[in-house]
């Protein structure tokens, strides 16, 4: 008989050992970059292009056409550096839930056949897609001081938000992994759901726009702390929202210990389903 002590010390053995597994990771990680693009003409440059494509876009219409802007002052060109800042960890965020949602299913024969640290396999795509923000960060920093010829030495502060966005991030990739494999309407739900969820979140519109009686609904929301400390530490030259933060970390160590807790305990019937 195993006692309930030796197996809770079994489900959170792999989640220690996890940096350890650094040569299984990176590896994955890169080669889940590289296949995005391999075969294309422009190779990496469309983790560049792809956003700046959709910034374009967004611009255009909100601050273009419906004459939208951050700020009083603010220009059209204002209005796509701070819609840049606040997609670069959304778009991470949500690419990583996608990917995870089908990763546990696309890799079944190591499920069947082998015995692998699955939990490894979602940790790979969300550095994957957080290699694809560094890259839409260089680009950003790039156009910030094209358009207003500075930049802030707070931008060294986006070490300290970069690390609750994984704890968030990683949490919510082990849990859809792990629901995609069960449920396998997760992917296509999970577009449904983001999409709300980025809507929702004062990523193209200023949280200025947003009536008074809604400001406390947007406060709920963990992601509108993320994107303001992002632009104030960016593109306003302060540092975080230390308050919202703190507000932002604590919903990332829970979805962090949940998501994983989810995963470790379902995983067992992972090869009976797939």
């Amino acid at each position: 008989m195993i006692s309930a002590q030796t197996a809770r010390r079994a489900v959170w053995r792999p989640l220690w050992e996890l940096p350890r597994r650094g040569d299984l990771i990176w590896p994955m990680a890169r080669r889940y970059t590289l296949a995005r693009y391999r075969g294309s003409a422009l190779g990496l440059v469309w983790a560049v292009l792809t956003p700046v494509v959709m910034i374009s876009i967004f611009t255009f219409i909100f601050a273009g056409v419906f004459n939208a802007r951050f700020g009083r002052g603010g220009t059209a060109w204002d209005y796509a550096l701070y819609l840049f800042c606040g997609l670069l960890p959304w778009t991470a965020f949500q690419e990583s839930l996608q990917q995870s949602a089908t990763a546990i299913v696309a890799h079944a024969n190591l499920v069947k056949r082998v015995v692998f640290p699955l939990e490894t396999l979602p940790v790979a795509q969300v550095l994957s897609a957080m290699t694809g923000q560094m890259f839409g960060t260089v680009a950003l920093l790039a156009a910030t001081l094209v358009v207003r010829r500075e930049l802030h030495v707070t931008v060294l502060w986006l070490p300290v938000l970069l690390a609750p966005q994984l704890l968030a991030t990683l949490g919510a990739a082990w849990f859809v992994a792990s629901l995609g494999v069960f449920v396998r309407d997760t992917a296509q739900a999970l577009v449904l759901v983001l999409m709300a969820w980025m809507y929702l979140t004062p990523i193209i519109y200023p949280e200025t726009v947003v009536p008074e009686r809604y400001r406390a609904l947007l406060g709920i929301n963990p992601f509108t702390h993320l994107v303001r400390s992002y632009r104030n530490i960016m593109l306003e030259g302060t540092g975080p929202d230390w308050r919202g933060l703190v507000y932002f970390t604590g919903f990332a160590l829970v979805l962090f210990v949940f998501g994983y807790w989810w995963f470790a305990r379902t995983r067992k019937n992972f090869a009976d389903v797939i």
